[in-house]
């Protein structure tokens, strides 16, 4: 059976600075890949890198980008390439929109976002596919939103966005199959992050209560009984870049506590 082991591969994981991002970097690197990080904040970059494992010969990096510059998010890239190698594992991730309604929302907020999270996702695939198709190996995993089945309120441009991921990544997902290139979306519930904390804000304020009150609600729709941890999410993250999910393809995974009232 095709087990875990990452050894001698090579990932790229956006959104690394916190959160999802930085577990899923952890977890990569303790199935022995050698990973580089992605995001904004080279400060905070810098304390990601600091904290993977690292056996003999496994030298991590960091790039500090911006995923909204797509000509920087290719250049980046390139240069990753030239300097590491093929990259077979591509994790796209990306801090969620403003919360707000759909009607409220301009034209530049969806242009924004569609940067940050397609675009950009879209221009890492291209970049990083030549060198999957090489080794033979690729794996592309997509940290969405359990929107993507069951919109949620208050959340209307990230509902919209990550819906036009999810189609993307499964559009590609048949197209780059047949190289050994598989596509899939993880779906996180709520995950205890500083993103849902400025979120329960935005519900405490919008429904007049605290957010103490806005975060028992939440809870009580999450059959589990509490909220993911990081880690978690970054679990399943780690097992569709393994050998392991060699067969697992195009998929939407939830990783929510049973919160989702669809299949």
């Amino acid at each position: 059976m095709p087990g875990l082991d990452l050894s001698g591969r090579t990932a790229l994981v956006c959104g690394a600075s916190r959160g999802i991002g930085r577990a899923c970097a952890g977890a990569l690197a303790e199935l022995g890949a050698r990973v580089f990080v992605a995001a904004r904040s080279e400060r905070e970059l810098a304390g990601t890198v600091a904290g993977l494992p690292a056996d003999a010969g496994q030298a991590h990096g960091h790039l500090a980008i911006d995923l909204g510059d797509t000509d920087a998010v290719r250049a980046h890239a390139r240069a990753l390439l030239e300097r590491s190698g093929p990259v077979e594992i591509l994790v796209n991730n990306s801090g969620g929109p403003p919360a707000g309604t759909a009607t409220g929302a301009s034209p530049d907020q969806f242009e924004e976002a569609f940067r940050q999270h397609l675009l950009a996702a879209q221009v890492l695939v291209q970049t990083l596919q030549p060198g999957m198709e090489e080794r033979g190996y690729g794996r592309v995993v997509n940290i969405i939103s359990t929107s993507v089945k069951q919109p949620i309120p208050g959340l209307g441009v990230s509902n919209t966005i990550r819906g036009a991921v999810a189609s993307w990544a499964k559009t590609i997902a048949r197209e780059l199959a047949p190289f050994g290139i598989t596509v899939n979306n993880v779906l996180p519930g709520f995950t205890d992050t500083e993103r849902l904390r400025y979120f329960f804000g935005q519900r405490a304020d919008a429904a007049g209560v605290s957010v103490e009150e806005a975060r028992r609600r939440a809870l009580a729709g999450v059959p589990a009984g509490r909220f993911a941890a990081p880690e978690e999410i970054a679990a399943a993250v780690a097992f569709l870049a393994s050998p392991a999910a060699g067969y697992v393809n195009g998929i939407n995974l939830p990783v929510d506590g049973g919160m989702l009232g669809c299949l």
